[in-house]
C-alpha cells in the first residue's frame, strides 16, 4: 500500500506522523544512553569494590590460606566481570546510541527536504487556483457589464424619444462589453484548463512521489529501530560466554577452599619448634620456719620433693630466684613483643629457620643478578678491547669493580645467614637427639646408672674415674688463672630470666670451677641454653647457679625461651 494513493489528502497528518516517528527514535536513543550510563556506573562501582577489598600488603605478606586465595580469585573474576560490563556499555554507546543519534540527524534533514517539496507543490497549485479564480471572477464581472450594456442599448433602441447619437453610443458600449466578456471568457477557459492540468499533476505525480519518499523514510526508521533493538540485545549476548567463565571461576574458587590445607598453613606459620612445658616443681618457702612438737601443721611440700631435698630437719637458705612482679607467663595471655633482630633470634626456632632460609634465597637471587651483570660487563669489555672504536675498555672497570664488591658483600651475607641457619638446624636436631637419649636412659637403667658416654656403673664413686670424658665448662674470653672469674658471672644483681626447667637424669659432682652439683631426679631452672659446647646454665631452687652437662638433663623449654623477658 502506498501513502501517495491512499493518503493523497493527508499531508498535515503525515507531517505530524513523521515528526512523532523521529521523536520516538530520539526517546529510544535517550533510553539507551541512560542504560549505558547505568552499565558504566555499575562497572565503576564494581571496580571500586574490588579495589577496596584487594590486598594492599606486599604479596609475600599476604595470607596463604585457601579461603583467602579463593576470595582473591573471586575478586579477580569480579574485576573481569566489571570489564565485561564496560564492554556492554561501550557496545551500546557505539553501535546503538551513536548510530541512533547519527540516523536521527539524517532523518530530520530528509524529512525537512520532503516536506519543503510538498509545501512548494501545494503553493504552486494554490497559485494556479488563484489565477483561475481571478480569471473566473473577471469573466463573471465582464458578463454582467455586457448584460447591463445590452439592456441599456435595447432600451434606447426601442425608445422613440432617444436620439440617434445616444443609440449609437449605447450600441458601441454594448459591443465593447461583449468583446471584453469574450476575452475574459477565453482567459478563464485557459486558466481553468491550466489549473486542471496542474492539479492532476499535483495529485497524481508530485504528491504521490513526495508521500512515497516520506513512506520510505518512515519505513527505514522502523527498520533501524528493529536493528538497534537487536544490537542492544547482542551487546549483552556477546559477553555472556565470558561472564559465564567468570562465574565458573568463582565456583572453582569456592571449591578450592580446603580446611585441612588452611589448618596445615596455620601450623606451618606459627609452629615455634619448642617442646611443650613440663610440670613446674614445687617451691617450698616454709623451710626456714621452725616446727615444734605440738605444731600440728603439715608441710605442703610433696613427698617426692622432701625426699630429694634431704632430711626433714635439714635447713637451707633459699634465695628467691625471681621477684613476684616478674612471675608472669604469657602461655594464654598476650605475648610480649620482642625487638626484631638481624639473625631473627627473637623468633621461635622453626619461624627463625623459615625466615633465614627465605633471606638466603633472596640473597641468592640478588647474587645471581650481580653475577650476570659482571659477565655482561666482561663481555662488553672484551668487545671494546677487540674493537676500540666502539668504546673505551677502561671505562667499564669501575662498574666491574663495583659489581664484584657487591658480589662479595652478598656472599658474606649469605655465609652469615647460612651460619645462623646451620646453628638453628643443629640445635633443633641436637634437642631431638637429647630428648630421645634421655628417654632411653630413663627407661633402661632401673638398677644402676649409665653415663651419657655409654659406660655403665653400679658405684656412684666411679663417676670420678669417668669424669675426664666430659667436656669442660665453657670459658668466656681468654684463659685466666683467677679461680673467681667463673663465679663472677653469677654475681649480677639482676638474675637472668628463667627460660625453662630441666630434670637431672644422672647425678653430677660439679668438681670443675663454675659447674653445679646436682642429684639424680633433681629439678633445676634453665637460665641459658646450650651454645653448642655441651653445657647448659642452670639455677637451683636455692638460687645457686652454674653449668651442668646438657646430656645429663632432660630439658623442657618454655614457649618464650628465645630471649623473651618473662620470669617464672
Amino acid at each position: 500500500m502506498s501513502w501517495g494513493t491512499e493518503l493523497w489528502d493527508q499531508f498535515d497528518n503525515l507531517d505530524k506522523h513523521t515528526q512523532w516517528g523521529i521523536d520516538f527514535l530520539d526517546r529510544y536513543a535517550k533510553f539507551v544512553k541512560e542504560r549505558l550510563d547505568i552499565e558504566q556506573n555499575y562497572a565503576k562501582q564494581l571496580r571500586n569494590l574490588v579495589k577496596k577489598y584487594c590486598p594492599k600488603r606486599p604479596k609475600d605478606e599476604e595470607p596463604r590460606f585457601t579461603s583467602c586465595l579463593s576470595f582473591y580469585s573471586i575478586l579477580n573474576e569480579l574485576n573481569d566481570y566489571a570489564g565485561q560490563r564496560e564492554v556492554v556499555a561501550e557496545e551500546m554507546a557505539h553501535k546503538v546510541y551513536g548510530e541512533l543519534m547519527r540516523y536521527s540527524q539524517d532523518l530530520k534533514a530528509e524529512r525537512k527536504h520532503h516536506l519543503q517539496e510538498g509545501r512548494k507543490a501545494q503553493q504552486y497549485l494554490d497559485h494556479c487556483w488563484k489565477q483561475m479564480d481571478n480569471s473566473k471572477r473577471k469573466f463573471e464581472r465582464e458578463c454582467k457589464e455586457a448584460e447591463k450594456s445590452q439592456i441599456t442599448y435595447d432600451r434606447l433602441d426601442n425608445d422613440i424619444n432617444a436620439t440617434k447619437s445616444e443609440v449609437e453610443k449605447a450600441k458601441a458600449q454594448f459591443y465593447l462589453r461583449t468583446h471584453m466578456a469574450d476575452e475574459s471568457k477565453n482567459e478563464y477557459a485557459a486558466q481553468l484548463q491550466n489549473f486542471n492540468a496542474e492539479q492532476w499533476k499535483h495529485f497524481n505525480n508530485a504528491i504521490p512521489h513526495i508521500f512515497k519518499n516520506l513512506q520510505d523514510m518512515d519505513e527505514r526508521r522502523t527498520v533501524k529501530l528493529g536493528e538497534t533493538y537487536r544490537s542492544f540485545a547482542e551487546a549483552e549476548r556477546r559477553v555472556i560466554p565470558i561472564i559465564s567463565k567468570c562465574l565458573e571461576g568463582m565456583v572453582s574458587a569456592a571449591k578450592a577452599v580446603d580446611m585441612r590445607k588452611d589448618s596445615a598453613i596455620v601450623i606451618e606459620s606459627f609452629k615455634s619448634g619448642f617442646e611443650p612445658p613440663g610440670d613446674f616443681p614445687f617451691e617450698d618457702f616454709s623451710q626456714n620456719l621452725s616446727r615444734t612438737g605440738s605444731d600440728g601443721t603439715i608441710s605442703n611440700t610433696p613427698k617426692g620433693e622432701r625426699d630429694k631435698d634431704g632430711a626433714p630437719g635439714s635447713r637451707t637458705d633459699p634465695k628467691p630466684p625471681m621477684s613476684r612482679a616478674k612471675n608472669k607467663l604469657w602461655l594464654f595471655g598476650k605475648k610480649p613483643k620482642a625487638p626484631s633482630l638481624e639473625d631473627y633470634s627473637h623468633l621461635p626456632p622453626e619461624q627463625r629457620r623459615k625466615r633465614l632460609q627465605q633471606r638466603i634465597d633472596e640473597l641468592g637471587k640478588e647474587l645471581q643478578k650481580e653475577m650476570d651483570q659482571r659477565d655482561a660487563l666482561n663481555k662488553m669489555k672484551d668487545v671494546y678491547e677487540k674493537n676500540p672504536q666502539m668504546g673505551d675498555p677502561s671505562s667499564l672497570q669501575p662498574k666491574i669493580s663495583e659489581t664484584i664488591c657487591n658480589m662479595e658483600k652478598l656472599r658474606s651475607e649469605i655465609h652469615k645467614n647460612e651460619t645462623w641457619l646451620s646453628e638453628v638446624e643443629g640445635k633443633q636436631s641436637s634437642r631431638g637427639d637429647r630428648r630421645h637419649s634421655a628417654d632411653s636412659h630413663h627407661h633402661h637403667t632401673p638398677q644402676g646408672r649409665e653415663s651419657p658416654e655409654g659406660s655403665y656403673t653400679d658405684d656412684t664413686n666411679q663417676e670420678h674415674h669417668t669424669s675426664h670424658h666430659r667436656p669442660s665448662p665453657p670459658k668466656h674470653g681468654h684463659t685466666n688463672t683467677d679461680p673467681h672469674e667463673f663465679d663472677d658471672e653469677f654475681d649480677d644483681d639482676d638474675p637472668l630470666p628463667v627460660i625453662g626447667h630441666c630434670k637431672a637424669l644422672y647425678s653430677f659432682d660439679g668438681q670443675n670451677e663454675g659447674t653445679l652439683v646436682m642429684a639424680e631426679n633433681e629439678v633445676l631452672y634453665i637460665i641459658e641454653e646450650d651454645k653448642g659446647d655441651g653445657w647448659t646454665r642452670a639455677r637451683k631452687q636455692s638460687g645457686e647457679e652454674g653449668y651442668v652437662p646438657t646430656s645429663y638433663v632432660e630439658i623442657t623449654m618454655e614457649k618464650n625461651s628465645k630471649g623473651a623477658v618473662t620470669y617464672i
